[in-house]
């Protein structure tokens, strides 16, 4: 498992920094208390699903559990995993700048000036011991999401990543997909009493759907589509890609056809696989018919 330590002075951008590796595949925690940072990596690796890449923001905010940031070196050398130190920076003028049109107070001081002073000094040591160090003095959001990807893309070989997502209509279409394809078009395992309580996700469900040539043929078009613009979208500096399909409810067509592409694209790709109303659909199904049952 990769730590990355993300780290700097307040106003320099961690928390765009934090987005942009949530969108790499990295599992994000911030302003963790560095006394928690061992029992939360063994919550990772212990997790049902695998988590090899981790970012932890450890910055000033560590003042506020009487705790100094430099004593983050002594917690992390005890742990068997490999960790490297990301340094956001910034010129105290543009800092100042940015915290007068945010109004927002300085962590280490009422006056911004003194704040960012005494911030320097608390954080030098892990500037010093940083692998990457970012100055974000004349960065746009975008430069900066540019600058987190080539930085880590090259050392850790890290490519486009792939959400795959299931919804039901009924409950809406998720507002963050780039592409949602519509499943209602094919029969609907729901009527069929044997299938009704099962998901996409059980072999009699997928089976049934698959056994549609028009649905193996779409799975087999949206996979040579994807495959195609992901080098298009990484050369634009897109690193997350969101694929939706979407059935009446979000628990059998939808669910299958996610489940059948993540398998596909999951031989060449890092690949999520999500299923947004798997759950709720399955309650609904059970109070619905359950109800009608004992009437």
């Amino acid at each position: 498992m990769y730590i990355l330590i993300v780290t700097g002075l307040s106003g320099a951008g961690k928390t765009g920094a934090l987005n942009v590796l949530e969108d790499m595949g990295f599992v994000c925690a911030d302003n963790m208390p560095c006394q928690l940072i061992g029992e939360y990596l063994a919550l990772c690796e212990s997790s049902e699903n695998t988590i090899d890449k981790v970012a932890i923001v450890i910055d000033s905010r560590e003042s506020h559990f009487g705790y100094n940031p430099r004593k983050a070196f002594s917690e992390l050398k005890h742990l068997p995993y490999k960790y490297e130190i990301m340094f956001l920076e910034c010129e105290d003028a543009v800092l100042q700048r940015r915290y007068s049109e945010t109004r927002r107070l300085h962590p280490m001081h009422d006056d911004v000036s003194i704040g960012i002073s005494l911030e320097r000094d608390m954080l030098m040591p892990l500037k010093e011991n940083a692998t990457y160090i970012i100055d974000t003095t004349n960065m746009r959001p975008q430069e900066l999401s540019r600058a987190v990807e080539e930085k880590l893309s090259k050392d850790l070989n890290l490519s486009m990543r792939l959400i795959v997502s299931s919804f039901g209509f009924k409950r809406g279409i998720p507002g963050n997909a780039d592409f949602v394809f519509d499943m209602r078009y094919t029969e609907n395992p729901f009527y069929f009493p044997e299938l009704r309580y099962k998901s996409g996700r059980d072999p009699e469900v997928r089976n049934y759907v698959f056994s549609d040539k028009e649905v193996v043929m779409q799975l087999d078009g949206i996979e040579e589509m994807i495959r195609m613009l992901i080098p298009k979208f990484i050369e634009q500096g897109k690193r997350r890609l969101m694929i939706a399909f979407g059935c009446t409810g979000g628990r059998h067509r939808s669910v299958a056809m996610a489940e059948a592409l993540h398998d596909r694209l999951s031989r060449d790709y890092p690949v999520l696989v999500e299923h947004r109303d798997l759950v709720y659909e399955a309650d609904d199904i059970k109070d619905r018919f359950d109800t009608d049952k004992k009437q």
